[in-house]
């Protein structure tokens, strides 16, 4: 468990010579303990943004230890680089808004990583547009909210079931919403909503097998490797800024239920990793990329 006194920094930029040495002096100028830190500077492909990017972990004394008097202490770096800045007190635990359909294995997955100890993260609330999980998450003593929507729900009814997700987003101080497998199309609104905020998972089959039971459709095209990705959410579908993937190797032994169990492991531990690194302030957006800074 952090001190009390523990703290994330996060910045982007662009790149520039003398960034390292103006946070990490001032911090240690302020009587700050370093823990750990890492850096990256987008500046050798084609697509190369030329931003730089840092994530300092460190301790700080006393008379500095709450995040706006550490704010104020960086101001003057802040403007001189233009920076993208952040800092987060590991102190505070964040809050997660977890989404689901009638698919629970990443529901579980991650229930169980934060009853165990995996994932220091508070979880207020469960919403669901179908009750299967209202005994899971009784069972882990967190409210489950059942919204609706029936089959053929115009666009209104939609967006007035979004508008209640958005209100118990603000009323639980939600620092994060993870679609646990949540099968419906977000609208363009609530994605703005959720921007930066909010994480999908999916399978990795995308784009040559939509729709039912991509599992069955890989498994009639002998496909050799499952894989799963974790992104942020976006209006573009299932295009947001990827976050974490991973793949498993399958082959004509296994029947199209195998196939299905592999993939469900795979988004599970996909998904569990992209939560941690966000919630440990190690992702930062690159254009319509992430630098996960580990």
């Amino acid at each position: 468990m952090p001190s009390q006194r523990q703290f994330v920094l996060s910045l982007s930029c662009r790149d520039a010579k003398g960034i390292v040495y103006a946070v990490s002096g001032l911090l240690y100028q302020a009587g700050c303990n370093i823990i750990d830190s890492q850096q990256f500077g987008d500046v050798q492909s084609e697509d190369a943004t030329g931003l730089f990017f840092m994530r300092v972990h460190f301790e700080a004394p006393v008379h500095l230890s709450d995040r706006q008097t550490l704010e104020r202490l960086f101001v003057s770096v802040r403007d001189q680089f233009e920076m993208r800045l952040q800092i987060h007190d590991l102190a505070r635990k964040p809050r997660l808004l977890l989404m689901v359909s009638k698919h629970g294995h990443c529901l579980n997955d991650l229930l169980f990583r934060w009853r165990s100890g995996q994932l220091d993260l508070d979880i207020p609330a469960i919403v669901s547009n179908h009750p299967d999980f209202a005994e899971l998450a009784a069972s882990y003593g967190i409210p489950f909210h059942h919204l609706p929507l029936p089959t053929g729900s115009s666009a209104e009814a939609k967006r007035a079931q979004e508008q209640q997700i958005e209100a118990l987003i603000d009323a639980e101080a939600i620092d994060l919403v993870v679609l646990a497998r949540y099968m419906q199309i977000l609208s363009p609104e609530f994605c703005k909503f959720l921007a930066g905020r909010a994480i999908n998972i999916h399978h990795s089959f995308l784009p040559s097998f939509k729709g039912a039971k991509p599992y069955y459709q890989a498994h009639e095209r002998g496909v050799k490797l499952i894989g799963a990705t974790a992104h942020y959410v976006t209006a573009d579908l299932d295009e947001g800024p990827i976050i974490e993937q991973d793949v498993e190797r399958v082959d004509h032994t296994l029947s199209p239920e195998d196939f299905t169990a592999v993939g469900r492991d795979v988004e599970c531990v996909v998904l569990a990793r992209a939560v941690r690194w966000h919630i440990e302030h190690r992702v930062l957006l690159n254009g319509r990329k992430t630098v996960v800074l580990r």
